[in-house]
């Protein structure tokens, strides 16, 4: 193709154009502490304690560590009572939640309800987030009890396993606030959305599976948490299948399914699928008081411990070989609940149009569970069923943490004993409701729309969750993720850009079928940085074009290639393998009989062309701002070549 529709000057003054500058020299430890300040302090925290006396510093270090410190000055009665209401309503779900949880967790229930008071009042102290409602979550407790499960039996030695937990939690907690005090929570994002969304679905399907005990009534479980393990256990003892717990079930899972879609039909009544758990509970516990259910194969919870978290600072396990499981279990389940309680917290400011610190937050949860594995709390975040209710009761500040964190305390200290007659199948049917949520298939299915390795990504996670394990599932997701930034560094795109008609803009001519080549010259958009992982990669790429534009102008019988344009606007860094290979590509077109131009490289990109001499072996009158000016400046060369040519025929006739 060629380019009439763009007219390029007849007669220019090369050296008219702009010229790319050098950069001014910057000492190596201003640029390291620059390249620091932008990896760990994107967001300048310390902007505003600029300019500042020594007493208004203090009082800002304080508030960044207790933001209730700077909003609870300004609290109102009217805040008051939107967080009273708020706080109740989700005391309500977090009571039989905490309880089904801890009994996830295969740990004593009463833990779910410790875990529901001391958390919440650390959090609303140190938080920035708003409408995140603390407490413990199924895929934590999951992951708790089959990690720690294979080293100890809780059945068979449940006070070392309860230590357990209590140690995992603090090693959480102790990674939790380091990653936030220490800036390093970009470590989090290398779980991607894919990878969240699968794996949360494949955790939520083992969960489900694992309710099948209580719904249907069976004393002995396989500990595994995979799909075929579990499906063995049931089929197996299908004489043991207790009917009237399994009727049960089912019905109070049809309840909670009913009252959540009511509620997501008519928003104004969310209290409805709120109260629905707690309401469960109560009718549950009548009709096992009334039958007494407990004798005919209904299992029940029992007696509940009165009072609040006694201290457990003294139970934690720092002993081989039990505090490498400890450590183990307690990374991977912190780093699951770090980023599921920023994930949350994101989401719903997003909502109020208001802005949290991922590091603050780090530091508020990871405190939180230190905290609550010195008072006999296992692992707590910001789960999105209890942050949802929060979010939609209309909750203003944190305080209505504190608010749910007092009705659990008056809960601990009067009201346990009712929860004696409360059946299993009860809090499986509430798991399973609860669970069903997060199988987030339309997620699943707009990721196969938009993008199908991320597909990949969510189906891995799923799938190695649901017949490997937890964290078989986690290390596919994280893996498959690393793979794909993997992939896209070491393989970067490069495009051939042609002209848009009547205009001077270069685009992708596969992109846009419009734009045209332009005779003589091929010009080349990298859409990477240059380092050794994609070096080699960029000079077989590039010379593979350069051998089709040859191919291609040969079989158009047109104007052969004369310059190669190297559009390196998107070319951020560049290192001395990226270097080399320049060098090395330079000596290929040179044999070619081509020119290399070079447009628009950064300026750490321009520093180091300039240092290691490239740009005087190019020549810097072939380095140009813009892929305009180049293509301007070879068409005149190129239109001067031909009449220099054609006049030399032209005399070499005459002289005949």
């Amino acid at each position: 193709m060629g380019n009439g529709d763009y007219a390029y000057p007849s007669s220019m003054n090369v050296e008219s154009v702009h010229r790319v500058a050098i950069p001014p020299h910057q000492p190596f430890f201003e640029s390291l502490k620059y390249s620091v300040k932008e990896t760990l302090f994107p967001d300048d925290p310390l902007r505003k304690f600029k300019n500042q006396p020594a007493s208004r510093r203090f009082v800002l270090a304080l508030q960044h560590f207790l933001p209730i410190l700077e909003w609870a000055p300004q609290y109102t009665l009217q805040f008051l009572k939107s967080d009273l209401i708020a706080g109740i309503t989700i005391a309500s779900l977090a009571i039989p939640q905490g309880i089904s949880y801890a009994k996830l967790a295969n740990l004593p229930p009463i833990l779910g309800l410790y875990s529901s008071f001391i958390p919440p009042l650390v959090y609303a102290m140190m938080g920035s987030s708003r409408d995140l409602a603390v407490g413990t979550v199924a895929v934590g407790s999951l992951l708790m009890a089959s990690m720690l499960g294979r080293e100890v039996n809780p059945i068979e030695n449940p006070k070392l396993f309860l230590h357990l937990a209590f140690t995992a939690t603090f090693f959480a907690g102790a990674l939790q606030l380091s990653l936030g005090l220490f800036r390093l929570g970009f470590i989090v994002d290398f779980l991607s959305h894919a990878a969240i969304v699968g794996f949360m679905g494949g955790a939520a399907t083992v969960v489900c599976l694992q309710q099948l005990k209580s719904i249907l009534g069976l004393e002995h479980f396989t500990h595994q948490a995979d799909l075929v393990s579990v499906m063995r256990s049931v089929f197996t003892q299908t004489r043991e299948w207790r009917w009237e717990s399994a009727v049960l079930g089912c019905c109070f899972i049809f309840f909670l399914l009913v009252t959540r879609y009511f509620s997501k039909r008519q928003p104004r009544f969310f209290w409805v699928s709120a109260m629905a758990p707690l309401t469960s509970v109560i009718l549950g516990s009548i009709l096992v008081y009334l039958t007494h259910a407990e004798k005919h194969g209904v299992q029940v919870i029992g007696e509940l411990k009165k009072g609040l978290n006694p201290p457990s600072a003294t139970d934690l396990v720092f002993v081989s070989p039990y505090i490498g499981t400890a450590i183990k279990t307690g990374l991977i389940t912190g780093i699951i609940a770090l980023a599921e309680g920023i994930a949350v917290g994101r989401s719903f400011a997003m909502f109020k149009n208001y802005h949290i610190d991922g590091n603050k937050e780090m530091i508020a949860i990871g405190t939180m569970n230190i905290f609550g594995s010195l008072t006999s709390c296992y692992l707590t975040t910001g789960p999105f069923s209890r942050s949802a209710v929060n979010y939609n009761a209309g909750c203003k500040t944190a305080a209505s943490n504190i608010v749910m964190a007092i009705a659990v305390m008056l809960t601990l200290l009067f009201l346990t004993p009712l929860f004696h007659y409360t059946p299993l199948v009860v809090l499986a049917a509430i798991i399973v409701s609860a669970m069903l949520g997060l199988i987030d298939y339309e997620a699943a299915i707009h990721l196969w729309k938009i993008d199908k390795f991320d597909f990949l990504v969510c189906f891995s996670a799923y799938f190695g969750v649901v017949f490997g394990s937890v964290e078989i599932g986690l290390i596919i997701a994280v893996a498959i993720s690393v793979l794909r930034v993997l992939l896209f560094v070491a393989r970067p795109r490069t495009f051939v850009l042609g002209n848009i008609p009547n205009s001077g803009a270069y685009r992708n001519v596969e992109h846009y079928q419009n734009a045209h080549h332009v005779p003589g010259i091929l010009i080349l958009e990298i859409d990477a940085p240059i380092f050794f992982a994609n070096a080699s990669y960029l000079r077989e790429r590039i010379t593979r074009w350069i051998n089709e534009e040859e191919e291609r102008i040969e079989g158009a019988g047109k104007t052969s290639l004369q310059y190669v344009i190297m559009d390196m606007t998107a070319v951020a860094n560049i290192d001395t393998s990226g270097i080399s290979m320049l060098e090395e590509f330079k000596k290929t077109v040179d044999r070619k009989g081509l020119q290399l131009v070079m447009v628009n490289p950064g300026s750490e990109v321009t520093k180091k062309l300039n240092k290691s001499k490239f740009l005087d072996e190019i020549g810097h009158k072939w380095v140009y701002v813009t892929v305009e000016e180049a293509v301007g400046v070879c068409s005149f060369m190129l239109g001067t070549h031909k009449a220099n040519h054609m006049k030399d025929e032209s005399e070499g006739l005459n002289s005949v």
